[in-house]
């Protein structure tokens, strides 16, 4: 009885081994036909791009080389993820990496491509876009008579570069309006990219037109300086990020931890988690806690979005304008030896308080769209000052004394601007001990 016992159990033991082992066996063989199927669908793909490749080689209309097909692949590839993944050849990484340093050739207009035309997120200040009236929003649908549609991004501003001092032509789409044409002349593109003044007597105004190097040192600088002048005076600051198309990481952060004595800035976030990282203020306010305003609209991107993003989950500026662009996302360059580089988006870059701006922007709390302000003259202002034999008044001296307010054209001109100052001049008393 127990001999018969035990045999039965090993015979139930050896069953179910060999249940667990083919088990094993099928997951591992499922497992490895999976593995050989993928293998063999890449291999059969790269099969099938060496036969396009060279049935376009021997039948296309006119001769081709095998660098510009491969070139053209690895840009279609690339381009086919997002709107700013690319390849970049030697030449255009070349006139990259000179834009970063503020200086080079073209028209100073900042792209993207949308609904396979390019679109204008900002002409730069003082540049030929830029005083041709080039707008952000306006849509390219023609460069010198030939159409953009089939072209890839790189294709279209290769075309809107050339040498310095010929022409092109732009054929213009804008919202509400009919088509039109524009030509520019090519010029050597030199990028002020910090721009200061004192606005109304006592509020210092600094411009970033664009996040070159050394943009956190430029904008200290200008306020350092601004200070020095007003002394006790400086009511806060004005900020303009319109039309800021971005630029570098690097400097946005720094940008931002100008203001900032401590907390998050901006964190990174990547596919794998141990790539992500955050971006901390360190101890410091250059402006030692006075009232700040910054200005946005629909051409402030990337990031000039990742410093409004920051003062405005801080609590630490007022953001006044229109939504921005909406530009969330962080690309790499990455060099390819002599072919120049691959451009890949990375990572998407969210504000201290974990908001993507991808697609969404950054909303004002101050919502002010551009517009023309007519004053009205009253012709029959009166005051006490004015009536036979009014009182004197005994604090003042007997000279009359001039307005000495500088009248600013500027803000006279630009609504926003103006909205703007005010608001700063309005917290500056509030705040003010």
């Amino acid at each position: 009885m127990i001999m018969n016992e035990s045999n039965t159990m090993k015979k139930i033991l050896l069953i179910s081994a060999s249940v667990i082992l083919s088990g094993f066996w099928a997951l591992n063989t499922n497992a490895d036909v999976k593995k050989n199927e993928e293998t063999v669908n890449t291999y059969e793909l790269l099969n099938l791009f060496g036969d396009v490749m060279e049935k376009t080689k021997t039948s296309y209309v006119e001769e081709v080389t095998d660098k510009k097909l491969i070139e053209a692949a690895i840009n279609g590839m690339l381009s086919s993820l997002d709107p700013h993944s690319s390849y970049l050849d030697a030449k255009s990484f070349k006139y990259m990496t000179e834009q970063t340093k503020g200086k080079f050739g073209g028209l100073g207009i900042e792209v993207t491509m949308e609904g396979g035309v390019v679109k204008v997120v900002s002409p730069i200040d003082g540049n030929p876009a830029q005083k041709a009236g080039i707008k952000p929003g306006d849509y390219i649908t023609a460069i010198d008579g030939e159409q953009v549609m089939g072209m890839t991004l790189d294709e279209a501003v290769s075309k809107m570069r050339g040498k310095l001092g010929t022409k092109v032509k732009l054929q213009i789409r804008r919202p509400n309006e009919k088509p039109f044409d524009v030509t520019l002349k090519r010029d050597e593109i030199k990028i002020q990219s910090v721009k200061n003044d004192i606005k109304s007597d006592d509020v210092i105004y600094v411009r970033i037109s664009s996040f070159n190097e050394e943009v956190d040192v430029m904008v200290s600088k200008a306020i350092e300086q601004a200070q020095k002048k007003l002394g006790n005076k400086a009511k806060g600051l004005v900020l303009d990020l319109r039309n800021n198309p971005g630029g570098l990481l690097d400097q946005a952060i720094a940008v931002s931890d100008l203001f900032l004595d401590k907390g998050e800035i901006v964190s990174t976030r990547s596919r794998n988690e141990e790539d992500n990282i955050k971006y901390s203020a360190k101890e410091g306010d250059v402006l030692n806690g006075l009232p700040i305003v910054v200005m946005i609209n629909d051409g402030s991107a990337s990031a000039s979005e990742i410093v409004a993003g920051a003062l405005q989950d801080h609590k630490r500026a007022v953001i006044l304008g229109e939504k921005s662009f909406g530009k969330g996302s962080v690309q790499t360059l990455i060099p390819l030896a002599k072919y120049g580089a691959m451009r890949i988006t990375t990572a998407r870059y969210y504000t201290p308080s974990g908001r993507s701006i991808q697609a969404k922007g950054i909303e004002p709390d101050v919502l002010v769209k551009p517009a023309k302000v007519e004053v009205i003259e009253n012709e029959y202002e009166r005051s006490e000052a004015e009536l036979k034999n009014a009182l004197k008044n005994d604090t003042l001296p007997d000279t009359k004394s001039a307005d000495k307010t500088k009248k600013d054209s500027e803000l006279d001109q630009d609504y926003q601007l103006s909205r703007a100052v005010d608001l700063v001049k309005a917290l500056g008393i509030y705040t003010q001990k």
